[in-house]
């Protein structure tokens, strides 16, 4: 009995201990990003004299205004725009019909295409510019958009397809076979039944992909010879000088260049949580 009773205060010791530490590793992962929201409200010689989190002047936001005009910091930001979306909106499309034919459709040599996919995953991404750039360039994608668009919708093709298919594995097959029986087609199968199931999955691919995207900037430095191609982690190094650095015109930029990672994030955070646990759950 007196073990039994013991039992909930030393629960409760574990659980202050846990809240404790996960209260300590909040604070020091918020950090870095209270400090640069601070350093983009000084002034230039304020972030010397001003070692504090607090600005002068809490709503001073002309250094955003300058950040976003500085060296084209603006075109960079937009190029990343409309990269992100088209090669997110073709991984999503392509890689749920290919992880729709592969795990619901019988082909034959499938799982050989499959365990394709997830070998080239054991491949290292620096490892193969040497090849996307010989073949960007014979196909005569050279410094341009589409020269770079494609090569990425490749390299994030074989995770998300790993990730839906375990997705469209875990469906139930009778839901399948009543549409069939229903004369639906495959298509319509995956279009108006599957895709909307497969919401969490999809919402995963989309953060984990665009995180990938938005930051990429090596294979943007081998292909592009035109700055005006050229991604927002090329605007962010423009702050930097030989000489000096713009460290309020930088934390400015890089807090507006984290603004659409977050707010995708708060959008899809539910679906997320969901993809991430689903097989756990399941398991």
């Amino acid at each position: 009995m007196k073990s039994q009773e013991s039992n909930p205060s030393g629960e409760k010791r574990i659980g202050l201990l846990n809240h404790g530490f996960l209260i300590v590793w909040a604070i020091i992962s918020l950090f870095p990003l209270v400090w640069m929201i601070s350093t983009s409200l000084k002034e230039n010689n304020e972030i010397y004299t001003n070692p504090g989190l607090l600005p002068r002047n809490v709503l001073n936001f002309k250094n955003y205004a300058d950040a976003w005009m500085f060296g084209e910091f603006n075109v960079y930001f937009m190029n990343s725009v409309l990269y992100t979306i088209v090669i997110i909106t073709a991984v999503v499309f392509f890689s749920s019909l290919a992880a729709y034919g592969l795990s619901r459709l019988k082909m034959y040599g499938k799982s050989f295409v499959y365990y394709m996919f997830l070998a080239s995953l054991m491949i290292p991404i620096p490892g193969v510019f040497v090849a996307i750039y010989i073949v960007v360039y014979h196909l005569g994608l050279g410094n341009s958009r589409m020269g770079y668009i494609l090569p990425m919708i490749a390299l994030s093709l074989p995770i998300s397809i790993f990730i839906l298919k375990s997705f469209f594995d875990e469906m139930s097959k009778e839901i399948q076979e009543a549409a069939i029986i229903d004369g639906a087609n495959n298509f319509y199968i995956y279009l108006n039944i599957m895709l909307p199931i497969l919401r969490p999955a999809i919402a995963t691919i989309i953060i984990l992909n665009m995180l990938s995207v938005w930051n990429e900037f090596s294979l943007a430095l081998i292909l592009f010879t035109d700055n005006a191609f050229m991604p927002i982690q090329k605007g962010l190094s423009v702050f930097v000088g030989q000489y000096s650095t713009r460290y309020e015109l930088l934390m400015a930029a890089t807090t507006i260049s984290i603004i659409p990672i977050i707010l995708i994030y708060m959008l899809m955070q539910k679906q997320f949580i969901q993809g991430l646990t689903a097989g756990a759950i399941k398991g």
